[in-house]
């Protein structure tokens, strides 16, 4: 049995959905391909009596006011999908230095270095802000869905350059790694730590790795005035069911259950894939891959035959380092007798010395049952905790899953994970009705994801990310591994840029206008 459309895209999260809904809305024929049960990636999510988890992202900004520097806001208003936003206005934090509630917003950290430091410190940050300004309009100023990746972005661009001209004199400083400008404002140990957390926890890299650009989007973002924090009302899931709904009403349509097996070659233009069950789809403009740089590569194996430009494409991204994995464990508990004031989300650091870096130093809980009471029942809370993206793979490699040396590696690597919750929950290990814990393993078997990881680990400075194209005609990559900063925003915008490039201009320049 063959298929054909015009556009087949390998993976359906968010990255690979965005780019779908939006060629979708162009008017071309789409078959999104999902080995998984459940579409969304990293960004699913799933049941387990009664209590509704998220796999991956919990935090999200600029979702829910318009207007909005949020790509992931601008593919949505293109497909017309409304998702209900619950708002929130900080994380809880339990430090080294303390606990504390850090609250997005023009002064609230101010507020807590008056408290926790000195007023130097205090100067130090609102010195970095005023450095931070006008990067943040600079990175601001251009949004990514008016990009293309061909010399049309000339024109569907061409109406921010006036408002990009202002900050012309900012944009080199955005490629820097973001520790040139921090190490020269600041010289008190916590905030550099603080912001070295914040670029690992956006980046999945440390200041010196990150680029200037995204900690700039993230001021522009957090540290204004009346800012909120997002989170849907239903969960994560109620996301990537949005971009699917948007991309099937233009006739966009999701095959899950349906795993990839290889992308089919004719010489050196990709034509189709060929599905696990022997089934053929062939895309008739493009193939395009939504997997890891690593996942894809593997539905192009190299033979003596291989033609020179499939050489070429492993020989430049086979070695482009990657992030660790993740240790998770998703809780749902007995709320009753909890306090009413507890975070949706909190961060744990237990070390700043060893690096945020370091393994199982930093944890990142979730608890969106406190916004969202409908995703646990009644009188319950569901929990995530993970760490994010520093569990070495090499310590489960080679492991049997049924093994008793799985089992008891898992309880081991998930004690700081217990651990990071009591901070906020002390009796939570006897309110557990629900209990999973997820290793890297569990990471790659479920999402596919190759070792498990986060995604390219890429240092500002030392390298740059792909973009959509590779030296294979008519194969193009989004996702992850295609544009700085790894998270939903970078993801989204990888696939919008992607949706736009294979669309005509006029297109390009109509969707634009319906959303601006």
């Amino acid at each position: 049995m063959n298929q054909k459309a015009d556009i087949v895209v390998i993976g359906s999260g968010i990255g690979g959905l965005c780019c779908a809904g939006l060629l979708a809305k162009y008017g071309l024929k789409v078959i999104v391909c999902e080995s998984h049960s459940i579409a969304g990636g990293a960004a699913h999510s799933f049941s387990r009596q009664g209590y509704n988890f998220d796999s991956g992202p919990s935090l999200f900004s600029g979702m829910s006011a318009r207007p909005s520097t949020n790509p992931l806001a601008h593919v949505l208003d293109a497909l017309e999908e409304k998702i209900d936003w619950l708002t929130y206005d900080g994380w809880g934090c339990a430090m080294p230095e303390g606990q504390f509630f850090a609250a997005v917003g023009n002064d609230s950290f101010s507020e807590i270095l008056t408290k926790l430091r000195t007023k130097q410190a205090v100067k130090e940050w609102q010195r970095l802000q005023t450095v931070m300004l006008p990067l943040g309009r600079a990175a601001t100023a251009l949004p990514p869905i008016a990009l293309r990746n061909d010399w049309q972005v000339a024109l569907s661009a061409g109406k921010y350059f006036w408002k990009m001209l202002r900050d012309l004199p900012q944009l080199p400083m955005l490629t820097q790694p973001f520790s040139k400008i921090l190490e020269a404002e600041v010289s008190d140990p916590f905030i550099l730590n603080w912001m070295n957390l914040l670029c690992f926890m956006l980046s999945g890299l440390p200041a010196n790795g990150t680029l200037t650009a995204e900690i700039a989007f993230m001021f522009a973002d957090w540290y204004r005035p009346d800012v909120q924090l997002d989170y849907p009302k239903g969960g994560v899931g109620v996301v990537v069911d949005a971009l699917v709904r948007g991309m099937q009403k233009h006739r966009g349509e999701l095959r899950l259950n349906t795993h990839v097996q290889e992308i089919i070659l004719d010489g050196e233009k990709a034509v189709g894939v060929r599905l696990a069950n022997g089934e053929t789809i062939h895309g008739k403009r493009a193939v395009v891959s939504g997997a890891s740089i690593w996942d894809t590569l593997k539905l192009l194996p190299l033979t003596e035959r291989s033609p020179k430009k499939l050489h070429q494409l492993h020989k430049e991204r086979q070695d482009i380092p990657a992030c660790p994995s993740f240790m998770h464990l998703h809780l749902g508990i007995e709320a009753s007798d909890l306090p009413k004031d507890l975070p949706c989300h909190w961060l744990v650091v237990n070390d700043w010395e060893i690096g945020v870096a370091a393994p199982q130093n930093v944890v990142a809980v979730s608890m969106p049952s406190v916004l969202d009471p409908s995703l646990a029942p009644t009188g319950k809370h569901t929990i995530h905790a993970y760490t994010p993206a520093t569990e070495p793979f090499e310590l489960w490699s080679g492991l049997d899953r049924k093994s008793d040396a799985y089992e008891k590696l898992k309880q081991e690597r998930a004690e700081v994970l217990w651990q990071g919750i009591e901070r906020y929950i002390p009796d939570v290990r006897t309110r557990c009705e629900v209990t999973l814990i997820g290793t890297p393993l569990t990471h790659a078997r479920f999402l596919r994801r190759d070792r498990g990881s986060y995604g390219p680990a890429i240092a500002a400075g030392q390298g740059i990310f792909p973009n959509a194209n590779t030296p294979i005609s008519n194969l193009y990559c989004c996702g992850d591994s295609t544009f700085p900063g790894i998270g939903l925003p970078a993801v989204a915008a990888s696939g919008e840029i992607l949706a736009n490039s294979l669309a005509s201009l006029k297109q390009h320049q109509n969707m634009l206008n319906e959303i601006f």
